[in-house]
């Protein structure tokens, strides 16, 4: 619980956070120094120490910048613009301005950063640019100048050892961090090994950054390697924090169908591809007495056991999706969730939430229902099994009959969004097949039939 006096604290800080703004802000406003700020907001004693702490806060977002003489404006009014830089592995980038900081009427969409220009800014850095005007191609062109680093994007980096005579350096894999970084050897690593750098503080743009190897990976051909390369390049979290998993032990695994619709009764299937982990949407489809349909689509109602503002919950938005990579799954949730309460499995009770949707015999739309509910999946069906059981004409088994049906549904409806304009854009899809020892055996195209389309 928030104490009243922390929340008094908060609230004077947004309060004087407020008037540096309006007072930089007025038309009137000529630069002041950081004690001609504090008198003309004629702050007490006791707020001068937040006004200095929020003053430098402003700064560091950006929202204020020191010019000559140490007086302090809005960036637009000193030319000055807010962004994150872009680079192009030939050296040169682009300043895209953050939306509120942005210089308006005095910077395009994305700023041009000669590489003379880029100072000791990285790719991804959060920076300040001074604009200028410039002749470029036979016009006047607005380019800019990085002049301060706010925020570092890259606390650390994934590259490739290298050796000279005399020193070692690090080749990131990433080719827009453009310039090699100096590392003291490690005893662990070798030339041609994957690591993980701790860049130190790069200031002078005349040497290149320096950094210290934190984690030797290995040998960068091994099986293996390339993907915990990505894993450590994109700072993808391997473990869940100890609240989380504190948290996820005390879910029970009894599920209770109190409150829900119950359609434990009604043929529920699931179709995913041959790997699939989870399972986290199911359908059913039902022909109306008179002609007619009822369309089913069921989905793992995850909510139920990630409540707003648990660790649960908060994890999860850390993570934002789940990452497939090539050999491994990093889920946004607990296996106890991703993969067990929250996976539609056959043969079993779970929790959902689902839509029904009901067309007439001319497939218009009629009504649609939601429900909180509880299924119990009949088949967990690959694509290629459901297409198998498509081809096939044994209407007396009732998966076959029931997938059929399914079918018949999915067809009219295709041909019906076709018929009012809609267009197929197909790609082609590959699957990378490893062996057991992480080893690329084969590369396997996916291929797209009807069972895709159910």
């Amino acid at each position: 619980m928030v104490s009243l006096a922390a929340h008094d604290s908060v609230a004077t800080l947004m309060d004087i956070r407020r008037k540096i703004q309006t007072l930089l802000a007025a038309p009137n406003y000529h630069p002041l120094r950081r004690a001609e700020l504090a008198a003309k907001l004629r702050l007490t004693a006791a707020e001068r120490r937040d006004f200095r702490r929020t003053l430098e806060e402003m700064i560091r977002a950006g929202e204020v910048v020191r010019v000559r003489r140490d007086r302090f404006v809005l960036p637009q009014e000193a030319d000055l613009v807010i962004g994150r830089v872009q680079f192009n592995e030939k050296g040169f980038a682009f300043v895209i301005p953050d939306a509120e900081n942005q210089n308006a009427g005095a910077a395009p969409a994305d700023i041009y950063i000669a590489e003379e220009d880029t100072w000791v800014a990285m790719h991804g850095d959060k920076v300040v640019v001074r604009l200028y005007r410039e002749r470029r191609r036979g016009t006047d062109k607005t380019a800019g100048r990085i002049i301060r680093i706010l925020e570092r994007a890259h606390p650390t980096l994934v590259g490739t050892l290298q050796k000279t005579k005399t020193f070692h350096y690090v080749v990131p894999d990433d080719p827009r961090i453009i310039r090699n970084i100096y590392v003291p050897p490690h005893p662990q690593a070798r030339v041609g090994h994957k690591v993980v750098v701790q860049l130190a503080d790069w200031v002078n743009r005349h040497v290149n950054p320096e950094g210290t190897i934190i984690e030797v990976l290995g040998p960068a051909a091994a099986p293996g390697v390339d993907i915990i390369s990505i894993i450590r390049k994109y700072h993808l979290p391997l473990e869940f924090s100890p609240q989380t998993l504190a948290e996820i032990e005390r879910i029970p695994e009894t599920i209770s169908a109190a409150g829900r619709l119950d359609l434990r009764d009604q043929f529920i299937l699931t179709i995913d591809p041959d790997d699939a982990k989870d399972f986290d949407d199911a359908v059913q489809v039902e022909e109306l007495p008179g002609g007619g349909w009822r369309l089913g689509v069921h989905i793992a109602d995850v909510s139920h056991y990630v409540t707003p503002g648990s660790a649960l919950d908060r994890e999860a938005s850390a993570r934002g999706n789940s990452v497939y990579l090539v050999d491994r799954v990093i889920p946004m949730l607990p296996e106890k969730l991703s993969n067990n309460l929250c996976s539609l499995r056959p043969r079993e009770d779970r929790l959902t939430q689902s839509v029904f949707i009901e067309f007439d015999k001319q497939l218009r739309h009629r009504k649609t229902e939601f429900a909180l509910s509880i299924i119990h999946s009949r088949h967990r069906l690959t694509y290629r099994e459901a297409f198998a059981r498509l081809q096939s004409r044994d209407h007396h088994d009732p998966l076959t009959r029931e997938l059929h049906k399914m079918w018949r549904l999915a067809r009219q409806l295709r041909t019906q969004r076709f018929a009012q304009g809609a267009l197929a854009l197909e790609f082609p899809e590959v699957k990378v097949r490893l062996d057991d020892h992480g080893k690329p055996t084969h590369i396997e195209k996916i291929e797209y039939d009807i069972s895709h389309q159910l």
